[in-house]
């Protein structure tokens, strides 16, 4: 806890050339046939004959600011990324030839010792210079956070672990008797939020992917997003209640998009987020709980003015949401944002008004994962565009208004999170118009949720390290 690191200023240092390999041995041998020669016709241009950069970034330092991951480079190399200058080889090589390329990569950089370096201590903005410390470290799969109070901190871990953290001081054992979840592929414990009247009521809230018992025959059980609350007394989940099931005929055996977050207007209603599950067209069924943002009441109750209530599912309050793992409310106007990961391309920042449709996947500025097209149309009557889009995706995750003394200049801007590009940005938000964005953090490793204590430090839950790493301004 509280572990600082020195200032680590990465510099290339390599010189080993991939054209001879003498350094290497046995199975660290950089293989020879095919990727280095692709390499050497089409990426020396710009990023060097020993991959150490030029024009371009290092592939060799352990740094990968695009995304890191074979399938991620995979991606980036055949679709491109035109607004930097990676141009696309979709049309000039196989994806045979392309994921030679990428292990060449890999092995590289692991055979040459490469590993990414830890993050500085300092960060600087256009408007602070923070100071970053590691907070909470060694964690599995963090997801979410939330703070009780000044002192006092909860977060999950996805494979099912209600996590607290006291005086700067993680507690060794998890909360004991937190639901059962499914922990698989995207699935586990997912979000945690407190009730507004926390102080007075001691309610916490859960998402989860909750499980029916598996049929015959099935590979895997049906699943599906759930929202329980329950108190926690002497670190033991208490006096649970079910805040929302779907219909058990809606669940799905799929691995991935379950969501969800939890947040609370003014008004009193609670808002709470369902991926589409990898149904794509479910998500225009509104009589599917999947691919929706939901309303209810924060004891389970059902609004009566809810807009889906004589034609589907009562709870619903939004169709054609891809998969939204952000949701914020404004803190003066009260309204709804939502972020949602787009499938290749087409991430979006949506302002939630009750009853509108976003159009997934009767519109959308992505693509599929292979390329293919999923649908010509971007724009149709009858369905929201987005207030902002960002193609290519750059994985957008956990959203968050800013409130607090620490970083006043950013009060009531939006802090979003990206998975794939590893950053937190901070969006100003006028009306319904995004003004301007800014990086202000970048590289620390996949970004899936960011949170404030009281005061306004910023805590930054990654994924790769698996850590919780504290934004303050530096003294």
């Amino acid at each position: 806890m509280g572990k600082r690191y020195s200032i680590l200023i990465v510099v290339s240092v390599f010189t080993i050339s991939l054209l001879s390999t003498s350094c290497l041995s046995g199975q660290e041998k950089v293989s020879q046939t095919g990727a280095e020669e692709n390499y050497q016709s089409y990426c020396v241009t710009c990023h060097g004959t020993t991959v150490v950069g030029g024009m371009a970034q290092s592939l060799f330092d352990g740094i990968w600011q695009f995304g890191d991951g074979a399938g991620y480079v995979r991606r980036n190399i055949m679709f491109g990324i035109p607004h930097i200058g990676m141009p696309s080889y979709e049309k000039t090589l196989s994806e045979k030839e392309i994921r030679a390329i990428v292990d060449y990569l890999y092995d590289a950089e692991k055979a040459g010792g490469a590993k990414k370096p830890e993050p500085s201590t300092m960060l600087e903005t256009m408007d602070y210079e923070m100071q970053l410390d590691i907070w909470a470290d060694d964690l599995k799969i963090p997801w979410a956070i939330v703070f009780l109070n000044k002192d006092t901190a909860l977060f999950t871990e996805r494979e099912g672990n209600l996590r607290m953290v006291v005086n700067d001081e993680l507690i060794g054992k998890s909360v004991k008797g937190t639901p059962e979840v499914l922990h698989e592929g995207q699935g586990g414990l997912m979000d945690v939020n407190i009730d507004p009247e926390y102080a007075s009521n001691g309610w916490v809230y859960l998402a989860y992917s909750h499980a029916l018992e598996k049929k015959q025959g099935e590979k895997r059980p049906g699943a599906m997003t759930r929202v329980v609350r329950g108190r926690i007394r002497n670190m033991e989940w208490v006096d649970e209640q079910v805040l929302y099931e779907a219909p058990h005929e809606t669940y799905r055996t799929t691995r991935h998009h379950y969501g969800c977050r939890i947040v609370f207007d003014q008004k009193g209603y609670m808002y709470f987020s369902i991926g589409e599950r990898g149904a794509q067209d479910q998500a225009q069924d509104p009589e599917r709980p999947n691919g929706k943002i939901h309303r209810i009441y924060p004891d389970g109750k059902v609004p009566s003015d809810n807009p889906y209530r004589d034609v589907g599912l009562p709870t619903l309050y939004t169709l054609g949401n891809r998969n939204p793992q952000g949701i914020s409310v404004h803190p003066l106007t009260d309204e709804i944002w939502a972020a949602e990961h787009g499938p290749l391309g087409g991430d979006e920042l949506n302002l939630i008004q009750k009853g509108k449709n976003y159009g997934w996947p009767v519109i959308t500025y992505g693509k599929n994962y292979n390329g293919t097209t999923i649908t010509d149309l971007t724009r149709k009557e009858g369905y929201e565009q987005p207030a902002l889009y960002w193609k290519p995706s750059i994985a957008v995750c956990g959203i968050e208004f800013y409130q607090g003394e620490a970083f006043s200049l950013w009060e009531n801007k939006l802090l979003v999170t990206a998975l794939k590009y590893e950053e937190v940005r901070l969006l100003d938000i006028v009306d319904d118009r995004v003004l301007h964005q800014q990086v202000i953090l970048k590289n620390a490793g996949r970004v899936r949720d960011a949170g404030m204590d009281p005061a306004g430090n910023i805590y930054v839950v990654l994924n790769k390290p698996d850590r919780i790493i504290k934004l303050s301004p530096l003294e």
